[in-house]
């Protein structure tokens, strides 16, 4: 079995609301970092020097490469990545190798060849 990595850079708002729909489209878990930030196109504009930005969380998917890209596009809608600038992003990679998911393999055969 293959798999993916989705990282996802979710507006800590959304972060509940994108992990109920990425567990929806087939993932079976998550690994959430709190309070990151970045920087797009524009900057973030200030108040008396403080910042305005608001907090981003990394969310972390290990997926199964058939359900990845259905997973990809509901993260999306949910955190209305393309609706206006600043929302987040998300990306996914190839992973090599990966260990600490055999538990998950029998389950996820299940769902994969319902997909297929």
């Amino acid at each position: 079995m293959r798999f993916k990595l989705i990282l996802a850079f979710v507006d800590d708002s959304r972060t509940d609301a994108v992990l109920d729909a990425a567990r929806e489209s087939g993932a079976t878990g998550a690994t959430v970092i709190n309070n990151a930030r970045g920087e797009g196109l524009n900057k973030k504009k200030t108040f008396l020097g403080l910042s305005l930005e608001v907090q981003k969380d990394v969310l972390l998917f290990v997926v199964e490469e058939h359900l990845a890209r259905k997973i990809l596009e509901k993260i999306s809608h949910v955190a209305e990545f393309d609706e206006q600038p600043g929302q987040g992003i998300a990306v996914q990679l190839d992973i090599e190798d990966a260990v600490g998911v055999a538990h998950q393999v029998a389950s996820l055969t299940k769902v994969v060849e319902k997909e297929l």
